[in-house]
């Protein structure tokens, strides 16, 4: 064990030797990173900047992620900094702001060293322990301005006995612990994975050219249920790849799905160029068909958002976060389609799917948020909602619709629309319109046209040959808040959009929380609500309704059933010290339903199961 471990380290000297020697001559960037403390969450990384000019180094820590919008302070688990150049004299190390490190009087040479603390594992941030190391490079590498084109380099230092491998897009050298990237973006956005995962993968050949799809995956479950996972992976990607025509062109022909799903894990999906990362505390074993969704979800941005990008999100900045008018089309309709493929690829029935469904339609159709922005102002929202942490309440569950559920049912309404109206044609057309329009062609691993929102209405009126139906579409559903006519898109398939209970009555969504004794409403009520009527708030302390005390969140429910739509109910609660008793009239129970027609009345026409089949049914030939 002793001999091995010490012939390890001559084999990496050697190769940081030679690294060293590439890296004068094309002044590259190498990083090193160790994780002797793993057991408390600690990595040691050094960089190496070579062949710099007399000035002032300016190291930096990200503060944005791609694939999130939000900033975030990575710079705050960065600590013990110390540098020296390059005959080992230690240079003074100056902090100007949060995020920065300044570094002068080198000698062209700057070794940049830090520990970093890694605690929680998800799609952002960075998660070190005695199982693995799970790397978020925007949330574990310092890089230095002026330094953005160069090649970079990264050795891999393994614990002793741990059998950790590596997982990542980076492209691999001779040394298994060693890879590069072409640039800073390129290796800002390749995560990487160092556990003893297992592996499964398989190929994707199309017009001769053969591409791998690699699943790396850590968790605590059995072979046979990773074997099982991996082939319906391996169906919904087939559907994906059919549906585009093409698969993506991973720039080193593999494709890496960073899957890590322990106790210890945060629930994320995290897109990126040629990998995702997926993340969740639950197995394979009792959530294999949740965890599914969220691949399919995040193997579609390997055209849609990765590829296939808004304009304004390219170059991606580090230092500040990065708004787009179109997440409604890049998060939005990946999630219209994400569940699709699990259905397409037969891995779950229409019950399921239009479950699902319906869930998002309530949230948009029912949602108070549609009178304050339109699906690009939500768009604009995300780098307040997306992961984005903060201690003062808000009033979203109001003023904000998720681009992702109100951009899936854009893309519902857009599909339905277009499938009724064009015979033959569909979403699936427009999405490969902007494909081959947008996202084919690359260049230094970017593309070379990103769109506009006005460039996705000229390619809507392009490919149904009908400018005033892309006109009146964006006008309606994307500039402006209106939803389609749900319920007749929908019969086209031979489906009902009802109410769900309408005998029952409600007073609106009342989130409760016990505090001292007492049942305190924990959020905001929703604007149009009898309970919002009333005046019900945050704050307030829920007494009684219509004379029964509210001992538990139960009791509320319990009147409410008890009573009919139109019925007035007295509700007492207690707001900032005063005691309040309005009435309030009971209104129907909002939520909606989707069902098929056939299991109504027995009854469906051919052409409206044909039409279902041609939208749910497999593309795969």
């Amino acid at each position: 064990m002793q001999g091995n471990a010490i012939m390890r380290i001559v084999v990496l000297a050697s190769v940081f030797i030679g690294l060293t020697a590439s890296a004068s001559a094309g002044q590259s960037v190498r990083y090193e990173v160790s994780f002797p403390n793993h057991m408390h969450r600690e990595a040691e990384v050094t960089v190496i900047w070579t062949d710099l000019p007399p000035t002032v180094l300016q190291v930096r820590m990200s503060r944005s992620s791609p694939g999130r919008y939000a900033l975030h302070e990575f710079a705050r688990n960065v600590y013990s900094v110390r540098a020296e150049d390059g005959a080992g004299r230690v240079l003074d190390v100056n902090h100007p702001d949060p995020y920065g490190w300044d570094v002068e009087g080198h000698d062209g040479t700057v070794r940049f060293s830090y520990t970093l603390y890694g605690g929680r594992t998800d799609g952002t941030y960075t998660g070190i322990d005695a199982s693995h190391a799970h790397l978020n490079m925007p949330a574990t590498f310092v890089w230095a301005r002026g330094t953005e084109n160069r090649p970079i380099s990264i050795a891999f230092s393994v614990p002793r006995g741990s059998n950790w491998k590596v997982a990542s897009q980076l492209q691999p050298t001779e040394e298994p612990n060693v890879f590069s990237a072409p640039h800073l973006q390129y290796f800002l956005d390749s995560p990487t994975e160092l556990s003893n995962h297992s592996v499964r993968s398989w190929s994707i050949v199309h017009n001769g050219t053969t591409r791998s799809v690699r699943l790396a995956l850590h968790h605590l479950g059995t072979a046979r249920e990773a074997d099982a996972y991996a082939a319906m992976a391996e169906k919904v990607v087939a559907e994906q790849v059919a549906m585009w025509g093409e698969p993506a062109d991973y720039d080193f022909g593999t494709y890496t799905l960073i899957a890590c799903y322990v106790p210890w894990a945060a629930g994320d999906g995290m897109e990126h160029r040629n990998s995702t990362v997926l993340t969740s505390s639950s197995s394979l074993a009792a959530n294999a068909l949740g965890l599914l969704n969220t691949l399919s979800h995040e193997f579609f941005h390997s055209w849609n958002v990765e590829r296939l990008r808004p304009r304004d999100l390219e170059p991606f900045d580090f230092e500040r976060a990065n708004m787009s008018r179109a997440l409604w089309l890049a998060e939005g309709f990946t999630s219209y389609y994400d569940a699709l493929f699990v259905r397409r690829a037969g891995l779950i029935g229409d019950e399921q799917y239009l479950a699902r469904l319906a869930g998002s339609l309530n949230a948009v159709m029912h949602g108070p948020g549609r009178q304050y922005a339109s699906p690009i102002g939500m768009s604009m929202q995300a780098p307040f909602v997306d992961a984005a942490v903060s201690i003062d309440p808000n009033n979203r569950a109001n003023t904000f619709i998720s681009y992702y559920t109100w951009g899936s049912m854009v893309a519902l309404g857009l599909d339905l629309s277009i499938r009724g109206r064009y015979p033959g044609r569909s979403l699936d057309d427009y999405m490969r319109a902007l494909w081959t329009t947008f996202g084919v062609h690359q260049d230094d691993y970017a593309p070379t046209r990103t769109y506009t929102v006005e460039d996705l209405r000229a390619t809507l009126a392009a490919v149904t040959q009908d400018s005033a139906f892309a006109n009146e579409f964006f006008e309606q559903y994307v500039y402006g808040s209106e939803v389609p006519d749900y319920a007749a898109l929908l019969a086209q398939a031979g489906l009902l959009l009802r109410a769900a209970a309408p005998e029952s009555a409600s007073i609106g969504p009342l989130p409760l929380e016990p505090l001292d004794g007492r049942w305190i409403v924990s959020g905001p009520t929703m604007v149009g609500t009898p309970a919002y009527e009333a005046g019900l708030d945050r704050g307030d302390a829920l007494l009684s309704i219509d004379g029964t005390p509210v001992n538990d969140a139960d009791a509320v429910q319990a009147v409410i059933q008890a009573r009919q739509p139109g019925d007035t109910v007295a509700i007492e609660f207690e707001h900032r010290g005063v005691t309040r008793a309005p009435r309030l009239a009971l209104v129907p129970e909002p939520r909606l339903e989707l069902v098929p027609l056939d299991s109504v009345d027995g009854r469906l026409t051919a052409e409206a199961q044909r039409f279902r089949e041609e939208w749910l049914g497999s593309k795969v030939r």
